[in-house]
């Protein structure tokens, strides 16, 4: 099979700037190069070709290719995350911070994230480019398998906006989302959760409808004492004296 665009594949990879691993599928790799996160999953992913779901270097270098091929490719700053614009780079009154800013502080401004890079005196300066803006990358690629299941692509999408896998169920055109419990507080999620369900419709035929399902299950009660509480001794009616000591003679 020949990929072309529109197609859903499952793609390993890892990624390198100045022959440095900054992101991988492989957890060995990962931790080689220093950059393991324990809570996150290494495993191939599933991405729509053509569909910016990856670098666009990365995703231009898969159209052509065949189930199983492997490859090696650079991508220059303008397919990859762009060059750096010194625009980008503020300065603000320390004042202005929540908490006194030190050099790496991340913060948030105006759907920007930056990284404060230096303080000096009473300003600090924030650089709002992405960390990797400028850089030539180098990656490594295999495609492992193509992917054709309806549900198994819509779950790739919702994975590739929220990071989670869910359970989905596909019925007579209706498309159901299972949502686990406390997903509401997640931020990924509810930024996301859009996205995902647009790009569901603009690229799965056979889904007319999304329901996103949210579940919750009784808690347990909490089991009774197993034993009785003892009854507390009888206090007498009489306290008897103390018994005297007499002290002893040197």
């Amino acid at each position: 099979m020949t990929v072309q665009e529109g197609d859903f594949v499952k793609i390993s990879y890892t990624g390198l700037v100045d022959e440095e691993i900054f992101d991988t599928t492989d957890e060995e790799k990962a931790k080689e190069g220093g950059i393991y996160t324990p809570k996150k999953p290494y495993e191939p992913i599933v991405v729509r070709v053509g569909s910016m779901h990856v670098l666009a270097g990365l995703d231009e270098a898969l159209v052509g290719k065949e189930i199983g091929d492997e490859g090696e490719i650079e991508i220059p700053a303008e397919k990859a995350y762009g060059p750096r614009d010194e625009n980008l780079v503020r300065s603000a009154p320390v004042k202005d911070f929540q908490e006194k800013p030190t050099v790496g502080t991340r913060v948030s401004s105006e759907g920007r994230e930056g990284v404060v890079v230096n303080v000096i005196g009473k300003r600090a300066v924030v650089d709002f480019n992405h960390p990797l803006a400028g850089k030539t990358l180098q990656y490594t690629f295999k495609i492992e398998d193509s992917v054709e299941d309806t549900v198994e692509q819509a779950k790739a999408l919702i994975n590739l906006f929220s990071g989670r896998d869910m359970e989905v169920e596909l019925s007579d055109g209706v498309l159901t989302i299972l949502l686990p419990p406390g997903i509401s507080y997640d931020r990924q999620w509810m930024m996301g959760r859009g996205m995902a369900v647009h790009q569901i419709f603009e690229y799965l035929d056979g889904v007319n409808e999304v329901v996103l399902k949210e579940m919750f299950t009784r808690p347990a009660k909490a089991e009774e004492a197993a034993e009785p509480i003892e009854e507390a001794a009888e206090v007498p009616e009489e306290i008897p004296e103390s018994t005297e000591i007499e002290e002893q003679e040197e």
